[in-house]
């Protein structure tokens, strides 16, 4: 009965959202528009039917939840991807391991976001709110009909197996229970953003009090966003055994381009909130930010990819998907088209201002998006003609590293910059500390390593954005600096520290690859690694041979690594499992590989120094964000209550 409640609740929430939208037009219609309280009444009926959504939605996910939790194999999708003898973190991860699981915590995540509009916003303008939340139900309503009529999560199997088919082992990790989560909160909470900015454009509403709504929101989505990529990377990191922290897999791309546009547009609706500029730049960034999740939801969904990441599913329903993108994406970019002459000009700036800087910043990321955008992109074209071709890292380090490196150096000066108007003269005594560490530290860097351009002028470059990141507080008492200040500060601050990790793996990683036998020692960076040999050890659902590795670090005392090769049943499959020591100046990673015809084991050894980093620094750009988040939230009751 669990899963016909859950199947029962998905079609309530499918009729709350098509009743949501019907409601919020009638309250938008040219009749219904003219008695205020008229409008006001429809959204106050509009408001509980877009919680009653969220409460079914949430239910119905929940129920899916149960199912995996006791392995109900009479249930298509639990028969499929998991099996009784996984430990109970796995089986509740797995409902969110596969594409239908996936898709219903998609659009619950939607619903769980309309009806946070519904509850908490205050800021907007009645009309606009009733046409944002018509928004917000007109694309949970496709996705609805995606689960009920192409991926239903509670089909039944009958007769049921005595076992289900297992969890793809890679999956087996704590950070699928983290990851996938934060990724998509971020990920689809950027349909709020969309949603403001079609309600806004219907209402004709584009302006500050607009702006100053979204943020949060933007906000809110950008932070879960940076958690799940960051994550997502360290996880990748350790458990696929490459010693890569970044692929440029296209379903990283997926989620690194609605990144890249969130972060455009949380500067440019900055603008628009603080300074009443760039609104039709901030409306189509909105549209842009979800559309790059709609089509990294495509990627994914589509079959059109092979991947690790990537959920096989047949092109019927990644059809479906690419209607759904069309008929939204297509229709508020329409929209703008029609209505964009309605949008008023927003305050004038000079090109040396703050305003100046961050449509500089938006410049060079959009840019990079588009970079990213056409690497992943091209190769599929290009094979639907027939012709095979593969778009790797050279590329897309190539193309994209030098603008980032560029976007850094704008990243430094924009907060040195004062609103609508500076001097040029004073903006180069502003940046001359740390132009002048950025000069320092690039000589030294040069004189010392061997490493090519890139990550020496990436090392340079994060440390003259970490002297300017601080400097806004200059001058300020710490205490009465507003949070939003510390926010940016701590983000920027991340931002170095993330360029300061990834150059220096670029730069100074050394790597072995060795085929050994047990007594024999071999030197990777500053370490000594002696291979003991192998012995069997099991699992909770694997056996493993697992080798033990004795490491010395100069004349410090000895300690053990355990790289492991795993043995799953349930699926067939054979996973290396890294072992890895972290120390202040880096990270010693360790894979163990299979026999050769010899007999000898092959090791492969990385020391990377400083490659933490690049993970502390994206936790310090979460952090910062949502400072920034909670001071604007803040100051936002403030002024509704005032």
């Amino acid at each position: 009965m669990i899963a016909e409640a859950g199947l029962a609740a998905l079609w309530l929430a499918a009729a709350m959202a098509v009743l949501q939208l019907a409601m919020a037009a009638i309250a938008l219609s040219s009749r219904a528009a003219g008695p205020p309280q008229i409008v006001r009444d429809l959204l106050n009926a509009v408001r509980p039917v877009a919680v009653a959504q969220a409460v079914l939605a949430a239910g119905s996910f929940a129920a899916l939840i149960a199912l995996f939790a006791r392995t109900d194999l009479s249930v298509l999708l639990v028969a499929e991807n998991s099996h009784s003898a996984k430990p109970m973190l796995y089986k509740v991860a797995a409902t969110w391991g596969n594409h239908e699981g996936s898709m219903l915590l998609w659009v619950t995540v939607l619903a769980l976001a309309g009806g946070a509009i519904a509850l908490f916003e205050r800021m907007l303008a009645v009309r606009t709110h009733v046409a944002t939340l018509a928004a917000q139900g007109a694309i949970a309503a496709g996705f609805y009909a995606f689960l009920l009529f192409a991926s239903n999560p509670f089909a039944r199997l009958s007769p049921s197996p005595r076992e289900g088919l297992g969890l793809n082992p890679l999956l087996q990790d704590p950070g699928l229970a983290f990851h996938p989560p934060t990724l998509y909160l971020g990920y689809v909470g950027l349909s709020v953003a969309f949603s403001f900015a079609v309600g806004a454009l219907v209402t004709r509403d584009v302006g500050r009090d607009f702006a100053r709504a979204m943020r949060p929101w933007v906000l809110g989505a950008w932070v879960f966003l940076t958690i799940g990529i960051t994550a997502g990377s360290y996880w990748a990191y350790y458990e696929l055994g490459w010693g890569g922290w970044w692929f440029w897999d296209p379903v990283e791309n997926a989620s690194l381009m609605p990144w890249l546009a969130a972060t455009a547009l949380l500067h440019s609706v900055t603008v628009l909130a603080t300074r009443d500029g760039l609104r039709a730049w901030t409306v189509m960034l909105s549209v842009v930010a979800f559309s790059m999740s709609m089509v990294g939801t495509f990627l994914v969904r589509s079959g059109i990819l092979t991947s690790v990441h990537a959920f096989a599913v047949d092109p019927a329903r990644g059809g479906f998907i690419l209607a759904l993108l069309i008929l939204y994406i297509g229709g508020a970019l329409a929209l703008f088209a029609f209505r964009v002459g309605t949008v008023r000009q927003g305050a004038l700036f000079e090109p040396v201002s703050r305003e100046g800087g961050l449509v500089l910043n938006n410049l060079l990321l959009s840019v990079i998006l588009g970079i990213v955008l056409i690497g992943t992109l091209y190769p599929l074209l290009a094979e639907a003609f027939g012709v095979q071709l593969s778009v790797g890292p050279p590329f897309f380090n190539r193309a994209a590293g030098p603008i980032a490196l560029v976007l850094v150096g704008a990243m430094a000066i924009g907060p040195l910059l004062r609103w609508r108007r500076d001097d040029g003269a004073k903006v180069l005594r502003r940046v001359a500390v740390p132009g002048g560490v950025t000069l320092i530290v690039l000589i030294a860097a040069r004189t010392g390593a061997e490493a090519g351009w890139l990550p020496v002028l990436g090392l340079a470059l994060a440390a003259g954005l970490a002297i300017a990141s601080v400097l806004p507080l200059v001058g300020r008492r710490p205490w009465r600096t507003p949070l939003a200040i510390w926010g940016m500060v701590v983000a920027h601050l991340g931002i170095a520290v993330s360029l300061a990790g990834m150059a220096s793996d670029s730069a100074f990683t050394a790597e072995r690859l060795v085929a050994t036998a047990p007594g024999e020692r071999h030197m990777v960076g500053p370490f000594a690694v002696r291979f003991d040999g192998i012995k069997p050890v099991v699992g909770d659902n694997w056996s493993a041979v697992q080798g033990r590795l004795t490491v010395t670090r100069g004349s410090g005392r000895p300690f053990v690594l355990r790289p492991e090769q795993r043995f799953f049943a349930n699926p067939p499959t054979e996973t290396s499992e890294a072992a890895l020591a972290i120390f202040w100046d880096g990270q010693l990673y360790a894979v163990l590989g299979r026999d050769d015809v010899g007999g000898r084991r092959q090791l492969r050894l990385w020391w990377k120094p400083f490659v933490t980093l690049i993970w502390a620094g994206g936790g310090l750009v979460a952090i910062g964000g949502l400072l920034s988040l909670v001071g604007r939230v803040r100051r936002g009751r403030r002024k509704v209550a005032a």
